[in-house]
């Protein structure tokens, strides 16, 4: 123990006496490591906020969606989910309720509205009354679309914030008339403001009655529909998963083994899903970073090799008054290593500060976040470039003959 003490002060006292070049020599590791958790942190952050989203869509929520396999698309194929399929749930399944079909009347991506020589492009989807629980929508001011809008085909819209704002509109919005694509439509409410998710924003979107939408779209056979609804009881969340894909399935006569042409999600599988992206990410991102780490780790066994050099003659007078090989080789690792964790701490002191302020400078980003294992990663990762890339020179020192060592100029 009194070894390691003496060889732990010895090495604070080389780096003492050295501190520039001991900055300069964990550069690396501390450019390294602050890139490592300046990235993290980013990721983390943003992944802590899509899944606090996700589970603002309830996790008794289920959608159904068409699903077309990469080798069936590259064929031209594309696969629907319709009408039927939303009746036939309706009629077969049990424990859901706020069953939602929507689609894109103006097609996939939106279209253009317009009001008072303002314009935008936004999303317009054609929803029922149902599509407020299931998708967790709820007015700020006015109200949502009824069941009797739907039934009436009126011609009435319910707006998110942005495009409140990007259209101008002053005053009370409600019972002010956009055209949205060719259409006139009453605003008859205001979506209450959910952000941004990886930089689009989630209140950019209007809704009409479904039943508007299917007049525009001209009764499309070929028409495909997203289906979303909740479960009654959330411990019935897999049994219904299994009988709708069972429903499915036989509706749509696929044979035993042929891949399923819909997709049934749950929020849960969702957030799992985006989970494992993050993770690649982060993996994929963090390994391109750091290899600054083994830059800085080179430059460490480096500059003690330098060290090792300088300070022959001082081994060979410290291996003449008694000292072993292990205390050679201890005082100039633990030198090396400190030198790395010390970059280590700036580096992740460094690398959250980075994070915190790239996250606030990007507009409506998540703060950022740095888990443990982050901490742990940075520790240890710099410690051990420290031990490795310390070896060498420690090595080195330690296998001097002491009697070339006190001849040494």
């Amino acid at each position: 123990m009194f070894s390691i003490l003496e060889s732990l002060r010895s090495a604070l006292q080389s780096i003492r006496a050295h501190s520039f070049r001991s900055f300069l020599t964990s550069l690396g590791i501390i450019i390294g490591v602050a890139s490592v958790i300046a990235v993290v942190s980013m990721v983390q952050g943003l992944s802590a906020s899509i899944s606090s989203q996700f589970k603002d869509m309830g996790a008794n929520g289920l959608s159904i969606k068409s699903y077309t396999p990469f080798e069936e698309a590259l064929q031209g194929k594309h696969n629907v989910l319709g009408l039927k399929d939303y009746e036939t749930i309706i009629a077969h399944i049990d424990d859901i309720s706020h069953v939602s079909p929507q689609f894109g009347p103006f097609g996939q991506f939106g279209t253009t509205v317009r009001h008072a020589g303002q314009s935008a492009f936004t999303q317009v989807r054609a929803v029922t009354s149902a599509y407020e629980k299931a998708n967790q929508v709820f007015p700020a001011t006015g109200r949502f679309i009824s069941g009797s809008d739907d039934v009436s085909r009126r011609r009435v819209c319910f707006i998110g914030a942005k495009v409140l704002e990007n259209l101008k509109l002053s005053g009370s919005p409600i019972g002010q008339f956009i055209e949205v694509g060719d259409e006139w439509f009453k605003i008859i409410g205001v979506g209450e403001e959910r952000g941004e998710t990886l930089g689009m924003s989630r209140d950019d979107y209007i809704l009409i009655p479904f039943s508007v939408g299917m007049a525009i779209a001209g009764n499309d056979s070929r028409l495909d529909i997203n289906i979303s609804f909740t479960v009654n009881e959330i411990e019935q969340l897999e049994i219904v998963q299994g009988r709708l894909n069972s429903l499915l399935r036989n509706t749509h006569r696929l044979k035993p083994g042929q891949a399923n042409d819909f997709k049934v999600e749950t929020s849960q599988e969702m957030t799992e899903t985006f989970n494992a992206i993050i993770a690649m990410m982060t993996m994929v991102l963090g390994g391109i970073v750091g290899v600054s780490l083994l830059v800085g780790g080179i430059g460490i066994m480096n500059i003690m090799l330098v060290s090792v050099t300088e300070r022959t003659r001082e081994i060979g007078i410290c291996k003449a008054l008694g000292a072993q090989r292990h205390h050679i080789l201890l005082q100039f690792l633990l030198e090396a290593t400190l030198l790395s964790v010390l970059g280590g701490l700036i580096g992740l002191v460094l690398g959250y500060a980075l994070g915190f302020g790239a996250s606030r400078m990007i507009p409506d980003f998540p703060d950022a976040v740095v888990p443990w294992w982050a901490v742990l990663m940075a520790f240890g990762f710099s410690s051990m470039v420290g031990i490795v890339f310390g070896i060498m020179p420690a090595a080195k020192a330690a296998n001097l003959n002491p009697i070339d060592a006190l001849r040494y100029e």
